[in-house]
């Protein structure tokens, strides 16, 4: 073992050392006051409806994070007993199989109590088009929710399993930092090498088989004070970036490392890009008291373009990458106002 990746066991172990036993004592302490927590935040909307004609959101929002709570336990409990019966991760082989069911079934659990509490709708078109593999998928990233779209619309409907570049920060998941971990991911740092940082994301999509590579071009979640900033750095860095940044509404504009870096030439993968609407008013907290999200109908749409209509060039291929990204915010203006 690398010295590197000694240190990597090492911090992920003391992560873990807290995460988990938080996470556990959080879902019993939780789970012991939930008829009182649902009692108060019941009377919250009741007063938020009283005053400003508000739907009920937050008691759904209560009951949704019990649920994520017990499933996230439930996924640390089966991951442990993953762990002792391939003879602690001895048998490679059937620790990563089972790891991957596990991630679609924690997804599924996840995305169908959302959908359930918040009333939710679904339309999806083209889903088709994403296999056969290798492919490069692009997703449009706009609230905290829509990380559940791909599992549950792409490997479950279509049986394409996907290897993820995920931010950093969602390693204080603990369920999500060891599954991921099991699994072929990358966790991006927002600082240090970034040479290194694209040079990992690039490895994701060698040797892929039949299988795919899923990034967030945006890096983030869409608001509009980040999109303010990002033009307003992109200003000082990329001022042709930066004008085709301001023609976008509903997106981030894409970033450049990740993304180009799956669009090597040398990755021979078509792209398949995932655009979305309905999640937005699950951005941020303040976009979940608003309560625009209840009763929302989620609306998919997905389109692939062949490897053999990406550009050579990293230039060309941003400028291609861009054209794609205001296809994306086209289509969520047109269907944002259905």
């Amino acid at each position: 073992m690398s010295r590197e990746a000694s240190q990597s066991r090492w911090t992920a172990l003391r992560r873990r050392a807290w995460t988990v036993p938080f996470i556990l004592v959080f879902f019993a302490v939780v789970t012991a006051t939930l008829p009182l927590l649902l009692l108060v935040t019941l009377a919250v909307d009741s007063v938020r409806w009283l005053r400003h004609r508000r739907r009920f959101v937050v008691v759904r929002a209560a009951l949704f994070g019990w649920v994520y709570l017990a499933v996230e336990v439930w996924a640390l409990v089966a991951l442990l007993l993953f762990w002792i019966i391939t003879g602690f991760g001895l048998w490679r082989k059937a620790e990563l199989e089972w790891t991957y069911r596990l991630q679609a079934r924690w997804a599924a659990v996840l995305f169908w109590a959302v959908r359930r509490i918040f009333s939710l709708g679904l339309e999806i078109e083209d889903d088709y088009v994403v296999t056969p593999g290798p492919v490069v998928v692009m997703v449009r990233h706009a609230s905290l929710i829509d990380t559940l779209l791909p599992n549950n619309l792409i490997t479950r409907r279509h049986g394409l399993r996907l290897r993820y570049v995920l931010k950093n920060e969602l390693l204080y998941d603990p369920a999500l930092d060891i599954a991921g971990h099991r699994l072929v991911n990358h966790f991006v740092e927002r600082v240090g090498d970034s040479e290194s940082q694209v040079a990992k994301v690039r490895e994701l999509s060698r040797d892929l088989g039949d299988e795919g590579v899923l990034i967030y071009p945006e890096g983030t979640r869409f608001t509009e004070e980040k999109r303010t900033r990002v033009i307003e750095r992109l200003r000082g860095i990329d001022p042709h970036r930066a004008e085709r940044a301001e023609r976008l509404r509903n997106v981030l504009p894409p970033r450049r490392g990740g993304p180009l870096a799956l669009l090597d030439p040398l990755t021979p993968c078509d792209v398949v890009f995932m655009a979305h609407v309905g999640l937005d008013g699950l951005a941020t907290v303040k976009h979940l008291l608003a309560g625009t999200v209840v009763g929302n109908r989620i609306r998919v749409r997905f389109w692939r373009i062949p490897r053999q209509q990406i550009p050579n060039g990293e230039d060309a291929r941003m400028d291609w990458l861009f054209d794609q990204w205001e296809r994306v915010d086209d289509w969520i203006a047109t269907h944002r106002i259905a």
